[in-house]
């Protein structure tokens, strides 16, 4: 593996509300550690420290941003050891590992509650009902964003030819699989290559396929078919024993946005708004859905309905980030607040506990520093 480091999301703000992927992007792990406590009291700090140690010894780590502030960690996985570390506050959907071992280790230990005073605790639930109506409205203005943009859909589905829509697919599974299956079939890793975030949509589709050999860009309008042709070809990766990374939209998580094959050293995009990339290397290609699959003119015909959707979408996708930055700033008064009242020898003595383990599981290597 010849990058050390893979960065992605597994949880995000969506059209329909907080989504998370970590039941899917956890399983098969020997150990997961699951670090509890309230907010500022370290953790994402302890899981970077982790995750640089990791790095540092040669040891390839997965790394799960944060979708409200993407410098911060939710998690991260030691790839060759099987073990990942995660913040159990923010990611729901633990899976149950029947086949390993699941440690909780308590950062509630770090917070002196003779700093907490009355007073800081009815300013801290008075954030809390602020923060749940920024994300209440976050949430329902992306979801009129969706809808707005299922109207945006609607002119193109009409000039829909869906029986070439299949043949590209259908070439596509032939040309990509052919040799490659096995008779076990697999089940796809659930992710996110990007996010909603306080200042926009984010994404890591550079640095995840910065080392495949191939990647094929597909371009096309809203409803030209893209997300329906990877749900096809993930569904037979899966039926033929391939090895799948199924990356899901941050917008609309019903909808996916790239695969990734390992194995094949391929991926194939959604190369349109706010993802948008183009072919800068060899093994690069355009698939255009549009061209291949649309009546001709079909731009032209409705350019002033289309021009009117698209204004309607882009102001509503602003208004709900505005809203995930009032999520945000509530959000860091509330954790200042816990930040005042930790102990960070607790803290640090924590930090320590966990590199003794990996350094356990590290060896006969030299311990982590």
């Amino acid at each position: 593996m010849s990058e050390k480091s893979s960065h992605y999301f597994a949880r995000g703000n969506t059209a329909h509300g907080a989504h998370f992927l970590y039941k899917s992007t956890l399983q098969g792990l020997n150990t997961i550690f699951v670090l509890t406590g309230p907010p500022g009291t370290g953790k994402s700090t302890v899981i970077r420290s982790l995750a640089d140690s990791l790095a540092e010894k040669g040891q390839h780590v997965q790394y799960f941003h944060s979708p409200l502030r993407p410098g911060e960690l939710d998690g991260i996985i030691a790839t060759e050891l099987k073990v990942g570390v995660v913040d159990g506050r923010v990611c729901e959907g633990i899976p149950d590992n029947e086949a390993g071992e699941i440690v909780f280790i308590n950062f509630g230990e770090a917070l002196d509650n003779s700093h907490m005073k009355p007073e800081h605790l009815r300013t801290i639930e008075d954030l809390r009902g602020k923060l749940v109506d920024a994300y209440t409205k976050t949430y329902e203005t992306f979801l009129t964003a969706l809808r707005i943009h299922d109207e945006w859909e609607k002119y193109y589905i009409e000039s829909m030819d869906f029986l070439k829509a299949d043949q590209i697919a259908q070439q596509l599974i032939q040309q990509l699989y052919a040799g490659h299956e096995n008779d076990a079939e697999t089940i796809g890793r659930h992710l996110f290559f990007g996010a909603a975030t306080p200042k926009g949509a984010f994404d890591f589709i550079q640095s995840l396929t910065a080392e495949l050999e191939r990647r094929i860009f597909i371009k096309g309008r809203p409803g030209s078919g893209k997300s329906t042709l990877l749900k096809k070809l993930a569904s037979a990766a899966e039926q033929n024993g391939i090895d799948v990374q199924v990356f899901h939209c941050g917008f609309d998580p019903n909808s996916l946005d790239m695969l990734i094959f390992p194995q094949l050293s391929t991926a194939i995009f959604d190369s349109t708004a706010p993802h948008e990339y183009f072919p800068d290397r060899d093994g690069d290609e355009i698939l255009d859905m549009y061209t291949l699959t649309m009546s001709q003119g079909t731009d032209e015909a409705y350019a002033a309905e289309l021009a009117a959707i698209k204004e309607r979408y882009s102001a509503k996708m602003k208004e709900a980030t505005s809203y995930l930055a009032v999520a945000e700033a509530i959000d860091s008064q509330i954790k200042a607040f816990y930040v005042a009242a930790t102990n960070f020898s607790v803290v640090e003595a924590l930090r320590l506990q966990l590199h003794s383990k990996l350094n356990e599981l590290l060896a006969p290597q030299q311990p982590i520093k």
